[in-house]
């Protein structure tokens, strides 16, 4: 294993680098904003901006990768993406930060794209599981660590915005020297609702409302906390410790997704983080603890139902177009992350900080009454047609690449056609 992955090192190491940087930028955006008096409308724009650059750079990364080549345009994205953020500490305005964040978006989306294309094509079919397994450990563990680090210092400074542009430079240098050989054009997925709608109508609702939900979260999380008076060391948990349970959350989401019906299994989930939701409308939470634990069982809930929906899509679609769907469903989930985080920045504008738990509520009630609907007009999936749960990275870090690495070989060379099977629709 060790031998399978020693070629391998300079694009993990060059991905971590990418996400420790991501993961300071989101979180010192939300919480300077703060400082500097930015209304929760205005830094819920900046989740949307991310999310509209982040679609665009998945759309778009392919053609641009096909005319220059894949080193040129990953320096070029982590180049602009240091730019980027170097930009924000220069002009300190929603006017500027909002379009800024959504060139970030774009250029992270380009350069993951890159990096997982490359990581397909060194991976042996034996070994792929494994490489993207992981791939996704290094990745969370960077990014939360790109979270916690500022817990180091002071966000009123110029420092975490220099360290994230320094560290955005970094990432370009291990595969810049690397002698590992230029895949091969990346996956192209394009966003065709009436086909995502034909091979299962709960993937599309529900992506859809888990967009917009676990966007808002992720976007203004910081803000809830600073409003509640949380210190900086607690708001950067408050971020991070959902994250890491809902990657825990996965394990025991999957077993129980593969044995028992996954829109049950999703309904369930939704009512999880719909408890967590009433818990931070009701209580009117301030004592840290408290806060820290409901938001371990919100992030347990949240981040563990996007998996679910791909392998609820995944078991309808037909052989050859997993990678296609699942792309397509992450489309969709961004166009959910485009409406999520300015909904509820203007809802905590109108209401206070705890508006962010009604939008998240909302579209948690939503997914859990459609899914009812579906539950009781559509047959269940047999047994023997289900595809194998997968666990997967949070979804606003996932590209249509992730969906190719994560294909076992057989997914691969059965072409990517999106076609769905259109006798088994739920």
């Amino acid at each position: 294993m060790l031998k399978s992955l020693l070629p391998l090192s300079a694009l993990l190491l060059g991905s971590a680098f990418l996400t420790f940087a991501g993961g300071v930028n989101a979180l010192i955006l939300p919480i300077r904003g703060e400082i500097e008096g930015f209304t929760a409308a205005s830094l819920g724009l900046l989740g949307t901006g991310w999310a509209i650059g982040y679609v665009a750079g998945c759309l778009r990364t392919p053609a641009l990768v096909a005319r220059v080549g894949h080193i040129r345009a990953f320096g070029a994205m982590c180049a602009i993406a240091a730019i980027a953020v170097l930009m924000s500490l220069v002009a300190i305005s929603p006017q500027v930060w909002v379009p800024v964040r959504a060139i970030s978006g774009f250029c992270f989306a380009g350069a993951a794209m890159i990096v997982e294309s490359w990581l397909n094509e060194r991976s042996e079919a034996a070994s792929r599981g494994r490489v993207f397994g992981i791939y996704t450990m290094v990745n969370l563990a960077a990014t939360t660590a790109g979270q916690l680090v500022l817990t180091l210092g002071d966000a009123r400074g110029f420092f975490f915005f220099v360290l994230a542009a320094m560290v955005y430079c970094l990432a370009l240098l291990p595969t810049a020297i690397s002698a590992t050989s230029t895949p091969k054009p990346l996956t192209r997925v394009s966003l065709n609702l009436p086909a995502l709608w034909r091979n299962s109508p709960i993937a599309v609702v529900a992506v859809f409302m888990v967009g917009v939900s676990n966007a808002s979260f992720g976007t203004l999380a910081a803000v809830y906390g600073a409003r509640i008076g949380l210190s900086l060391g607690n708001i950067a948990l408050f971020a991070s410790i959902p994250i890491l349970a809902g990657a825990v959350a996965q394990v025991p989401v999957g077993i129980a997704s593969d044995r028992f019906d996954r829109r049950k299994v999703l309904i369930a989930i939704a009512v999880g983080a719909l408890v967590a939701d009433a818990l931070f409308l009701v209580l009117g939470l301030t004592g840290p603890a408290v806060v820290l634990t409901i938001s371990a069982l919100f992030g347990a809930t949240v981040y563990a139902m996007y998996p679910v929906i791909v392998a609820h899509a995944n078991d309808h679609a037909r052989p050859g177009s997993f990678i296609q769907v699942s792309g397509g469903l992450l489309l969709v989930f961004g166009v959910g992350s485009i409406v999520g985080p300015a909904s509820a920045g203007y809802a905590m504008t109108a209401f206070g900080a705890a508006a962010l738990f009604a939008v998240t509520g909302a579209a948690h009630v939503l997914l859990i009454l459609y899914a009812v609907v579906r539950l009781r007009t559509a047959p269940a999936v047999a047994q023997e047609s289900k595809v194998p749960f997968q666990a997967k990275p949070l979804a606003r870090g996932s590209t249509p690449e992730t969906a190719a690495l994560a294909a076992d070989q057989a997914e691969l060379d059965a072409g990517l056609s999106i076609e769905p099977e259109p006798d088994r629709p739920a």
